[in-house]
């Protein structure tokens, strides 16, 4: 038997190719199939089932290529009403891959189709659970995505997802190996481990959401308390997961095709489309195409764009380095932004050599703003992280005005003062100016290395740090 987690750091989500004597089975795939039909093509295994753990929100799931592709059964949890052909399984139903089986353990409470799949080896032991998004590593699955669309609360649905861990999950044996869905850095969750996998009985000591003396009341409090409003682009992902989509591969065709200066200009001035610059923010600072926006490649790509962008109908034109236009097509694609147009041949340079007009962002250090404060005194400093971050440490002197929140941040940006803005590390806050560049402000000026630079400094008064664990 061999179990192979296939993580991608970008989403923080963890899909899992299984196989048996010559049979596989996918988990929770990515939209691009190609790693997955290769492994089992090296193998010489035949891929039987897609496992679907849900309707993914924060990603646009490969089931429905990789079916197509291999021939394999796409398998939801009970309650699920895909568009396309399924297998709707009922809840302890049983999969036979090679010499192990896969048991359905209907889960609702993340969302009403949640479930999660049980592993047992060849000698019929429990070895591993693929707990989808009901249950991480230090969390379990936010359940508020899913209260819409079903007509119930969140509250009802915390306290479904108590019964499901108190009912299917926690009875099984502490060897258990919990394989999740997502880790830190995932909004489907607010409190996940860096650790992508961990035993059962560990994680009944350590999650809080396990306590064994954790009454409903407490559990519904605890895991709806200190909920953020979900990226705009959830909801449209759930659709494309319920409903199909169009092929990567053809996804991957019109997004990659090379623009020339004039025709890229073209398209820009004729069509609707979003210039997406996803150079590294410096180098975007330094020069880029005026009303482009960046997002770089990176960073955390992916859910800053459905975070920014709120149509995923939206035409793109794509800047990007040399060579990684195929990849920016991907992971646009990855959370369902099928409508890049194409991309600048020869990129930032052969714009620049056409002698077409270019624009700029001041970026100075933290030395370089100590001395403007010095000089003039007042300085005004946007930190652009999440207000949790704020509140945990800031730069006394600084306005909180989260890129997560743009529409309602920009309301605090005087146009006609100069702004100074930073983030954590410098990436947040080009994105930020660059927005809203676009939409008509100049006076912003980006800090190169955001708030670490400006704390190790020394020459800025920083608040006294506030455990984030304490502020809810």
């Amino acid at each position: 038997m061999k179990i192979e987690q296939i993580y991608t750091g970008c989403l923080a989500q963890g899909a899992y190719y299984i196989e048996s004597e010559g049979e596989a089975v996918v988990i929770d795939p990515l939209r691009e199939i190609d790693p997955y039909v290769q492994k089992a093509n090296r193998s010489g295994a035949t891929i039987k089932y897609v496992f679907e753990t849900h309707f993914h929100a924060d990603f646009v799931s490969g089931h429905v290529d990789l079916a197509k592709e291999t021939g394999a059964t796409i398998i939801y949890g009970p309650t699920a009403t895909p568009t396309f052909a399924a297998h709707i399984a009922t809840d302890g139903e049983i999969f036979k891959i090679g010499n192990i089986t896969i048991t359905v353990l209907h889960t609702p409470g993340h969302t009403m189709e949640s479930s999660c799949y049980l592993l047992k080896d060849e000698q019929g032991k429990e070895v591993g659970l693929f707990s989808g998004d009901t249950l991480f590593i230090g969390d379990v699955g936010r359940p508020d995505l899913a209260q819409k669309a079903d007509h119930i609360t969140q509250e009802d649905l915390a306290g479904f997802l108590y019964d499901s861990l108190r009912n299917k999950i926690m009875p099984l044996p502490d060897t258990l190996t919990v394989y999740p869905a997502h880790g830190a850095g995932s909004a489907c969750g607010k409190n996940m481990s860096k650790e992508t996998t961990d035993t059962l009985g560990h994680q009944k000591q350590t999650n809080y959401a396990l306590r064994a003396d954790m009454t409903k009341e407490e559990f519904i409090k605890e895991v709806t308390e200190g909920l953020t409003a979900p990226p705009q682009y959830f909801p449209l992902n759930v659709q494309l997961n319920k409903q199909g989509y169009e092929s990567i591969n053809e996804v991957l065709k019109k997004g990659t095709h090379p623009l020339g200066v004039e025709a890229f200009e073209a398209a820009a001035n004729e069509t609707d489309a979003l210039i997406l610059d996803t150079r590294d923010p410096q180098t975007f600072a330094n020069g880029f195409i005026p009303n482009s926006i960046n997002i770089g490649i990176d960073g955390n790509f992916a859910p800053w764009v459905g975070a920014l962008i709120p149509d995923i109908k939206q035409t793109i034109l794509i800047v990007a380095e040399e060579g990684r236009q195929e990849e920016v097509v991907t992971r646009l694609a990855r959370v369902g932004y099928d409508y890049a147009i194409g991309y600048l041949q020869g990129g930032i340079n052969a714009w620049k050599k056409a002698g077409k007009e270019i624009d700029t962002i001041t970026s100075i250090t933290a030395t370089e703003l100590a001395a403007i404060q010095e000089a003039d005194g007042n300085i005004n400093v946007l930190d652009v992280r999440k207000q949790s971050e704020y509140e945990a440490e800031h730069v006394k002197c600084a306005v909180n005005a989260s890129l997560d929140y743009i529409n309602d941040s920009m309301q605090q940006v005087d146009k006609n003062k100069t702004w100074y803005v930073h983030c954590a590390g410098g990436y947040r806050s080009m994105i930020f100016i660059s927005v809203l560049k676009a939409r008509g402000f100049d006076n912003l000026v980006d800090i190169k290395g955001g708030f670490k630079a400006l704390k190790d400094s020394g020459k800025f008064t920083i608040t006294d740090y506030v455990c984030p664990n304490t502020m809810l």
